[in-house]
């Protein structure tokens, strides 16, 4: 028999639930909702969690999206999955809501923009101007 003690964060009363397994019975103790036994089950079978995190924009008038998975995705994975996203690059313009990458880790969810970030408009002297090295060089003037 397993036993494990967690908070529940389905909701903000996080109650604290004690969820036992023996075989293939589970047993959840402590929660107020079906939410919070769902919860429980979960976290003890496949926990799942969404991923929110910001991914490198070419040629955009922000350096950074913000993104998420659109569905929870299995909490195993989700240090492999932050590496590779890690390494994106997208081009501007991204859209709100556009898919930045299909069936991450064929896990069926979705990676997804949650902002706009359009492409910068040329003309403009600091709009122009060419940064190497880290993203802060706009800001540390090393741009040339």
């Amino acid at each position: 028999m397993s036993k494990k003690k967690m908070i529940c964060i389905m909701c903000p009363i996080g109650c604290e639930l004690t969820v036992s397994k023996q075989g293939e019975k589970i047993t959840v103790e402590g929660n107020r909702c079906l939410r919070g036994r769902e919860y429980g089950i979960n976290e003890m079978v496949n926990p799942r969690r969404v991923l929110t995190m910001s991914v490198k924009v070419e040629n955009g008038e922000m350096d950074l999206v913000s993104v998420r998975t659109d569905a929870p995705i299995p909490k195993k994975l989700i240090y492999d999955i932050i590496e590779y996203i890690k390494k994106l690059k997208v081009k501007a313009p991204v859209k709100r809501g556009e898919i930045i990458v299909k069936n991450i880790f064929n896990t069926g969810v979705n990676l997804i923009a949650t902002r706009t970030v359009e492409k910068t408009k040329m003309g403009g002297e600091d709009e122009i101007r060419t940064c190497t090295g880290s993203g802060n060089d706009k800001l540390s003037g090393n741009c040339v």
